[in-house]
């Protein structure tokens, strides 16, 4: 369990950028990574040892991801935090108590606990089975009988079908062995199954838009990656008053494509998404304080605060004064 205090930009979990991890408690299972992309994050770290804890129906919900980060909103959760201020005389397989209570009355996918137990019974299977090309039947017989259909519900719930998660879980871990290991191009397509090494790296760039060769020279996972962290320092620095992605090219002495190639290359991302998302952090900082909106407004250099409060609301859901007076469980 990661509990991030301070940082500022992206952490990439799994070759996926997330921007907006603050106020979370982000969990992971063994054999996924998490890297921190600027240098000044702040991270407390829980390790679970325990083999019982990942075969648990409910706390696998915190572990099993399935196509997005596992996760639970810390500043809803008050138990969460009080564990977390008095742990250094709890157990720590009590905050998975908390944690899998609060994950389940978020209920990501609006569905009942006998549903959340297919998807994560049809996620189990494709755990084991990612290197073997099985068909829906297939994974539906080593899921076991249920009285609904598991496709059914997996579709429903999630927004894909089981096959596309099998598919996307093959893509990214073929990726961890590209990224992270010395094997050949050809071994690991035999290792997935592919009796074609051509056939594999055809699949590969039309799911990432790399070759195979091509994605393990573009990824350094052991260096620190500059242009990220200066990027991120300039955000931070000038979001307030500058959102032109020109002004940013000029700081890194680039042409405004170039810039825009290597962010969305680096972070999936676009420089626009990154300043408006900074802007949000900070408004929602300053909002905490007890600035008024209107303060607020003027410091983020808006003309107006109901332009403010449109930007605000667009970007988050809520209007300044509905994030204000929210109430949490």
């Amino acid at each position: 369990m990661y509990h991030i205090l301070e940082g500022t930009g992206s952490i990439q979990v799994d070759f996926k950028n997330y921007q907006n991890w603050d106020d979370k408690l982000i969990f992971l299972e063994k054999g996924q990574y998490i890297r921190f992309l600027s240098g000044d994050f702040l991270v407390r770290k829980i390790e679970f040892d325990q083999l019982d804890i990942f075969n648990n129906s409910s706390f696998r919900v915190l572990f099993k991801h399935l196509v997005s980060l596992g996760y639970i909103n810390f500043d809803e959760c008050n138990d969460c935090q009080r564990y977390l201020e008095q742990s250094i005389i709890s157990r720590p397989d009590e905050i998975l108590d908390i944690s899998s209570q609060q994950w389940f009355w978020q209920n990501p996918f609006s569905a009942e606990r006998d549903e959340y137990h297919i998807i994560f019974d049809v996620k189990e299977v494709i755990d084991q089975q990612f290197r073997n090309h099985l068909n829906n039947n297939e994974i539906v017989k080593l899921i076991g009988k249920y009285d609904i259909n598991p496709q059914s519900i997996f579709t429903q719930k999630v927004g894909m079908t089981i096959k596309s998660l099998l598919k996307y879980k093959r893509i990214s871990e073929s990726k961890k062995e590209i990224a992270f290991t010395d094997k050949s191009i050809k071994e690991i397509a035999y290792d997935f199954g592919y009796n074609d090494p051509s056939y594999f790296n055809k699949v590969f760039r039309e799911n990432t838009g790399y070759s195979a060769l091509e994605f393990r020279e573009n990824h350094n996972f052991i260096g620190k990656d500059s242009f990220i962290d200066t990027l991120y320092q300039l955000i931070a620095s000038y979001h307030e008053e500058r959102r032109n992605t020109s002004f940013y090219a000029d700081e890194l002495n680039m042409s405004v494509k170039t810039l825009s190639k290597k962010v969305r290359s680096k972070l999936q991302t676009t420089i626009g998404q990154l300043i408006r998302e900074e802007i949000i952090k900070t408004s929602k900082t300053r909002l905490k304080e007890g600035l008024s909106i209107k303060e607020v407004s003027r410091q983020l250099h808006f003309e107006e605060a109901n332009h403010f409060s449109a930007f605000f609301k667009h970007y988050t859901g809520l209007t300044p004064t509905e994030f204000l007076n929210e109430k949490l469980p």
